[in-house]
């Protein structure tokens, strides 16, 4: 097997290549294997990586789970999981296979409360280096669409670092799966001179995750960050209830010739395309197209995709990365969160020890929006929440002890409640408890300002 390892320069597209799609089609044949076969080339202690999303292997992960009683310590790391992984439910007390996950779905996070999976903490848009900089892999198995003339598969929906493992991985197999949009991107295909095996997967539709239904809360949250954004703006949106009304927001507002740079393509931004909100003819990397690495959301949004010019699939470190997110200006970052504590410390991904989702590009795209001239960064989340039966306050004295700090004081721009927005940047310890304390419900300032005054946090004049 060839090393694929490219000293750390950006994956390059094979070109020494058979010439005629009827030589690819040779090599498809030749390569062509079950996924009961491909699992039985497997060995105890090897690494395995099932990348991102949509995609993760399913043929490949049951045939899999079906050799377990065959293998001891297989590695086996992913993101996002969209459906339950066999691995996981067929080895209930993780005594043949290790699961490591970097960003948590609902699925994997109810998997690490059962002490099945192991977050590895990274910024989303670093993937690609790690990858070939610290990572080996012995086994790497994608989902991709089938081969097309040219004999390329595409990672289709999830760009993300697919390309950096394939140039690490000893051997590579694909899953092809009809129903994955074909994605125009960069770094976005491999050829099959390159490809171990090829397992036809099923026919099946792609698993969907509808969009978080937006509240009255949302809504206000929206409209305060609606007034700050203005035509040309370079958006960055992320999941949620929060985001996906800001979508609606614009999608009303009379807001015109926005771009898209963002990491996740969500269902909100379908409706501003087709309400002709998405010019990009401002945008300074790549003018006119809506970029992004990896989609999760509606057959809606995977049919708009679907081979559409004006998408441009990236992979992360060139969505991410906060260099490549400050080449455009007035870029508009807008992220949820879990907490703010009174110093302006924001948590995203734990609720103490207990992990929910993980960094992701939250902290990138902050710093690349602060870097972008004329840009914004909008920290979203509601004043309360049901802790039980009981409402608790999201804004926080202190950060409860093994919470995770996903971004940083230092760079937390505006943050939002739907009480109102305030701007941190330049503000003191105490001016900003005393602005953050004015997002919290109504019946909770009065308590985080006594506390706020015991910790010392407001100074002496303000006691």
């Amino acid at each position: 097997m060839q090393n694929r390892n490219r000293d750390n320069a950006p994956a390059l597209i094979n070109t020494t290549v058979p010439a005629m799609s009827s030589s690819f089609d040779r090599l498809l044949h030749a390569k062509r294997r079950s996924a009961a076969d491909v699992a039985a080339d497997v060995k105890s202690g090897e690494r395995l990586d099932y990348g991102f999303g949509l995609s993760q292997p399913d043929a490949f992960d049951a045939a899999l789970a079906q050799r377990k009683t065959d293998l001891r310590d297989v590695i086996v790391r992913g993101a996002l999981s969209v459906r339950p992984r066999q691995v996981i439910e067929q080895d209930p007390e993780q005594r043949h296979f290790i699961n490591e996950n970097w960003h948590f779905s609902a699925y994997d996070r109810k998997k690490s409360e059962a002490g099945l999976v192991s977050y590895v903490p990274f910024n989303f848009g670093e993937a690609p280096a790690i990858y070939r900089r610290h990572l080996s892999v012995d086994l790497v198995v994608l989902k991709t669409t089938p081969m097309d003339r040219h004999g390329y598969f595409n990672f289709g929906i999830s760009n993300t670092y697919s390309r950096a493992i394939c140039d690490v991985a000893k051997r590579i197999v694909v899953e092809t799966c009809p129903a994955m949009p074909v994605i125009h991107g960069v770094e976005n295909v491999v050829h099959i001179s390159e490809v171990d095996a090829v397992i036809e997967g099923p026919d099946v539709a792609l698993a969907e995750v509808p969009g978080a239904p937006i509240g009255d809360v949302d809504r206000q949250v929206a409209d305060f960050i609606l007034r700050e954004i203005g035509d040309g703006a370079c958006l960055q949106i992320g999941i949620g209830g929060m985001p996906n009304a800001v979508c609606s927001a614009i999608a009303e507002s009379k807001l015109h010739d926005l771009g898209v740079h963002t990491e996740m393509f969500v269902d909100g931004m379908v409706d501003l395309a087709e309400r002709g909100k998405l010019s990009g003819r401002h945008k300074q990397s790549h003018p006119g197209k809506i970029v992004f690495t990896f989609s999760l959301g509606s057959k809606r949004t995977y049919d708009f995709i679907d081979g559409n010019e004006i998408c441009l699939s990236l992979p992360v470190d060139l969505t991410n990365l906060p260099q490549q997110v400050a080449l455009n200006r007035n870029v508009v970052s807008i992220n949820n969160c879990m907490q703010v504590d009174l110093s302006g410390q924001v948590a995203s991904e734990s609720n103490g020890h207990r992990h929910v989702s993980g960094t992701g590009g939250q902290l990138q795209f902050v710093r690349g929006a602060y870097m972008s001239e004329g840009g914004k960064s909008f920290m979203c989340l509601s004043s309360r929440y049901m802790k039980g039966s009981r409402p608790a306050s999201r804004i926080v004295v202190g950060l409860e002890p093994g919470t995770v700090v996903t971004t940083p004081r230092t760079d937390v721009m505006y943050v939002v409640t739907e009480f109102g927005i305030a701007n941190l940047k330049g503000k003191s310890v105490s001016e900003r408890a005393r602005a953050i304390i004015g997002l919290a419900h109504p019946d909770d300032r009065d308590a985080l300002y006594d506390a706020a005054g015991r910790s010392g946090l407001l100074g002496r004049r303000f006691i």
